[in-house]
């Protein structure tokens, strides 16, 4: 048998054609396999989109783990704004939050915790475990590989896999090379023209002390979108007009208190309910997994009385959003050969991220009862659809936040053949610096309107309302000056890394490679914050200055029937009249602001792996394996500073250590058959915030009767999967395949809310003054299993007549099954027992689908990505609701055009979501529950249009 080495068995001939295609995980080199036919005579060239799509093929079939890839066609010709859009047609990978005018959150499988990496080297933003990807622009990327499983030599974290993104370096050119683009995208619901450029330059030379490359590459991208989104509340009880409770003469009871009226909001506890077997009132607790009952005639039990309810909205709200984005990205790289067998690289990657973001909010309750008027309900239920009630009171709030990230990488490598290339030595040191740093600042203003009239859901999940005179809502007299929120908060965080790795491959025998290695890594991490709120100043809004005023128009264009236009402050005046608005509501100035620590972390990870690859032959074709075992160990230091206490400090060190072994085999059952079987152990580290027990308090704006807060958990431990993969590939032609992946992930200490009602006086909370509130802390108290198929296609046919000679597609389906327990809580945070949930944002069925086509100048590629309804988060337990909030089915249709002007010069042409879809929302339970009846949110996602011009001198 001859000998193939289980890194890079023998590839296809399109891969030579393929510039920038290279494997994620390599092996020690070979001589050509005995009887093998000189690839170079059958060569073929390939370019554009199509040379993308198949290259990615082919760094699936050349690595040794399941790995999906995003591979540029050529240097800066990655047709997407971001690397999470470009993302989106991996096999697996699923994206949510596409409002603002760009996708933003990346799940593999379902699950949404994969370790970032940049050209190998673990990367974070500022105080967190992972990086935002859609700060970097596609502009930058070389490549993109989704590491589906891992080998002993890969990071141990992230239960979904591993994203490596590559960028390029002077030696992918043979010699000098300047690239550059420019770009304009038309967003339609923002009305905005937004301009984007990167530019490339690379050079490299032969010295007499070797071949030395230097490359520049930078980025610039500017949008500014408008998010528009109209929802309808949480559901809480109402009386009917019938069977009213009696008001309880018990002692301790409000004797005297007033009767109840019909459709009178009937709030969790009321002293009128107080018995002596029930001292403080309760009539039903919030929060509940599975919400209150949803049936004809369903009854609480108020004073010993069963009382029938109607299930409500408390209010509708509407937001328009007014934002701009701008990311600048640079990295630079030097590169030096002193000869054939080492290489010498040092780089530095900076990403920054600024954000405006103004945010008029129109909100509105529905729940008062001076004037009931008609109620309608869904049919065979006791949800109400539509209601008109008097003297309701309202506010408008204009939220303005500016925000700004900058991280920066610096990072050196050193690669070392040994034993005439039998072996490699790989040496890598960096170290990286992440800020965070965010400023918020907003004014309500408030009025009792005498009367709405709302239809929660008056078609399409949209709903429907008016004031009695909307006209009102524009009118500055009509608001009066309401409460101030203040509040700012950074992050940062730092690392120093050093890796070394090395490997011995053998030509005979059994044992065909052997590897080792060492990583040590000091992160530390810090957070601070400022908050600050003051209540109602008093007065309307013609006490301020004309141009303090904003009122919007066009809202929800041709979409819904709610007000298109209201009056509200101007977020840019009230941020740029910051101190003048504090002196008003006689809060400190900006000179006597500072921020406070809430935490500080410094963690030490030591890990280290043994691996080796073995081959023998079954049927005369190869079995190669693969078995390692990684070794982790964590030490962690956690300083907390109680803000309610004058920030005192407290410590808690933590440690943890663990063997992770894994297991691969790939068999080719025939040249251009493979099965491949993985077994893996992988962590998920708890978030940084997640431990940090400092309270995030929010006031009782809702009128609940309490307010409602965060915690995290110090002795939180890391989560555990155990992951089995089965894969089966046919490449059943040079430019084909079909690829058939089982997998199943058995995960324990899940991380979950864990909800208690606690007293905290002395909070500083001005705006809804309470002493009581609904804390929400993490737990791993939850385990769960996910498992699913995916299939991927990928056909370039090779008997097209004429012109469609150069279509080609690329597809693939996931359907996923997840099922975690979930602790039902009292309101102590007792557990009391355990429902099951599907994991957050997990689709049962995804699937993506795109045509391409290459033919000479012309390169185009039609894309069609689609995914169920999924659970998406849980809300916090303050409503009659169930908690889980579920996303309805969504489709993305995107359109890219390349016309090639010349060799070195193409115009390109981008649409996105040309179906015009939205984002919406819903509460699910029962067989009441779901979109119908319990529509939550919708969020229109624009479509955007753009037109540019790009350029390769080489």
């Amino acid at each position: 048998m001859a000998f193939r080495p289980f890194a890079f068995c023998t590839a296809s001939v399109l891969a030579l054609g393929i510039a920038g295609v290279a494997n994620a995980q390599e092996a020690a080199p070979a001589p050509q396999a005995d009887g093998a036919s000189d690839p170079s005579a059958e060569e073929i060239i390939v370019t554009g989109v199509r040379a993308s799509i198949l290259g990615a093929l082919n760094v699936r079939k050349n690595n040794v783990q399941i790995v999906d890839s995003i591979v540029s066609e050529d240097v800066g010709k990655l047709p997407d704004n971001n690397v999470v859009e470009a993302l989106q047609r991996v096999t697996g990978i699923q994206i949510t939050d596409r409002a603002s005018g760009e996708a933003q959150t990346v799940t593999i499988r379902g699950l949404n915790d994969p370790v970032t990496t940049l050209n190998g080297i673990n990367v974070f933003t500022a105080s967190g475990q992972s990086f935002s990807l859609q700060d970097i622009p596609a502009n930058l990327v070389k490549q993109v590989n989704v590491f589906k499983t891992r080998s002993a030599d890969q990071l141990e974290t992230g239960l979904a896999g591993q994203i490596d993104v590559k960028t390029r370096r002077p030696f992918d050119f043979s010699g000098f090379a300047v690239s550059g683009q420019a770009r304009g995208t038309y967003d339609e619901i923002a009305d905005t023209f937004n301009p984007s450029g990167a530019l490339l330059v690379a050079d490299s030379w032969d010295t007499g002390i070797g071949r030395i490359g230097v490359l520049v590459n930078a980025s610039y991208i500017r949008a500014k979108y408008r998010t528009e989104s109209a929802t309808a509340g949480a559901l809480v009880p109402f009386l009917t007009d019938s069977n009213l409770p009696t008001v309880s003469s018990a002692p301790g009871a409000c004797a005297g208190g007033a009767a109840w009226v019909p459709y009178e909001r009937i709030q969790p506890s009321d002293c009128r309910s107080v018995t002596a077997g029930n001292p403080d009132g309760n009539i039903w607790q919030p929060g509940l997994n599975a919400g209150l009952s949803t049936d004809p005639g369903a009854t609480l039990n108020i004073n010993g009385q069963d009382v029938p309810y109607v299930l409500s909205r408390d209010a509708v709200f509407s937001s328009d959003l007014y934002g701009k984005r701008e990311r600048p990205a640079f990295n630079a790289a030097l590169q030096w050969a002193p000869n054939s067998s080492s290489v010498y690289t040092a780089e530095m990657f900076y990403t920054g991220y600024r954000s405006e973001t103004f945010n008029s909010l129109q909100f509105s309750f529905v729940d008062w009862w001076g004037n009931p008027g008609a109620v309608e309900l869904y049919d065979g239920t006791n949800i109400v659809k539509s209601r008109t009630v008097g003297d309701v009171y309202g506010f408008n709030s204009a939220d303005l936040n500016k925000s700004k990230t900058d991280s920066y990488v610096y990072h050196l490598n050193g690669a070392w053949e040994v034993g005439d290339g039998d072996g490699k030595i790989t040496s890598d040191l960096a170290y990286q610096t992440s800020t965070f740093e965010s400023s918020f600042i907003a004014m309500r203003t408030s009025r009792v309107a005498d009367e709405i009239t709302a239809d929660f859901n008056a078609g399409g999940g949209i709903p429907s309302y008016h004031f009695s005179d909307d006209s009102l809502l524009t009118q500055p007299s009509t608001w009066a000056v309401g409460e101030l929120y203040d509040n700012a908060n950074k992050d940062k965080g730092s690392a120093l890394t050093g890796k070394l790795d090395g490997y011995y491959g053998f030509y005979e025998g059994f044992l065909r490679r052997v590897a080792a290695g060492l990583r040590v890594d000091r992160r530390k991490a810090a957070s601070y914050i400022r908050t600050g709120d003051a209540v109602a100043l008093g007065g309307n809004l013609t006490d301020l200055p004309e141009e303090a005023l904003f009122t919007n128009s066009g809202f929800f264009k041709g979409e819904g029937d709610l007000p298109r236009s209201w009056v509200n402050i101007d977020g840019n005046w009230l941020y740029d009249n910051a101190d003048m608005v504090r002196g008003l509501y006689g809060r400190p100035t900006s000179d006597q602001l500072s921020l406070g620590q809430t935490f500080g972390i410094e963690e030490t990870t030591m890990s280290g792996y043994v691996m080796a690859d073995a081959q023998i032959s079954i049927f005369g074709n190869p079995l190669d394996l693969q078995a390692g075992v990684r070794y982790v160990n964590i030490d962690t230091d956690y300083d907390f500073y109680d803000r309610l206490d004058n920030f005192a400090r407290s410590s808690v060190s933590r440690g943890s250590a663990k063997f992770l072994p894994s297991f691969t085999a790939r068999y080719e059952i025939t040249r251009d058959l493979r099965l491949r079987f993985n077994y893996g152990e992988t962590l998920r580290r708890p978030n940084f915030t997640d431990v940090n027990p400092t309270y995030q308090l929010t006031g009782d704006l809702t009128n609940v009767g309490y307010g409602s807060g965060s915690a995290g958990t110090a002795t939180l431990n890391p989560t555990h999967s155990k992951n089995i993969d089965v894969a089966i590939e046919w490449y059943f032609e040079p430019n084909s395949a079909i690829t058939v992946t089982g997998f199943r992930r058995e995960i324990s200490g899940l991380v979950v809310p864990i909800s208690s009602y606690e007293y905290i006086p002395n909070n500083d909370i001005e705006a809804g003054a309470t002493d009581y509130f609904t804390i929400t802390r993490p737990a791993n108290a939850s385990d769960g299993v996910l498992k699913g198929v995916e299939v991927g296609l990928t056909y370039f046919p090779t008997y097209l007549p004429s012109v469609l000679d150069g279509l080609g597609f690329q597809g693939s389906l996931t359907v996923l099954d997840s099922n975690q327990s979930i602790p039902e809580t009292n309101q102590l945070g007792e557990v009391v027992g355990y429902t099951q949930s599907d994991f957050f944002n997990v689709s049962k069925l995804s699937y993506n689908a795109t045509l391409a086509y290459q033919r000479g100048p012309i390169g185009a590629r039609l894309s069609y990505v689609w995914r169920k309804g999924f659970l998406h988060n849980n809300e916090a337990r303050l409503f009659a609701n169930p908690i889980g909030v579920w996303y309805k089915s969504s489709g993305y249709m995107d359109f890219q055009l390349t016309a090639n002007v010349t060799d070195d010069i193409a115009l390109t042409f981008d649409a996105r979501n040309l179906t015009k879809e939205n984002q919406q929302s819903f509460y699910k339970y029962g067989a009441a529950g779901g979109a119908e009846t319990m529509n939550l949110g919708t969020t229109l996602v624009p479509r955007t249009f753009a037109i540019g011009a790009r350029f390769t001198f080489q």
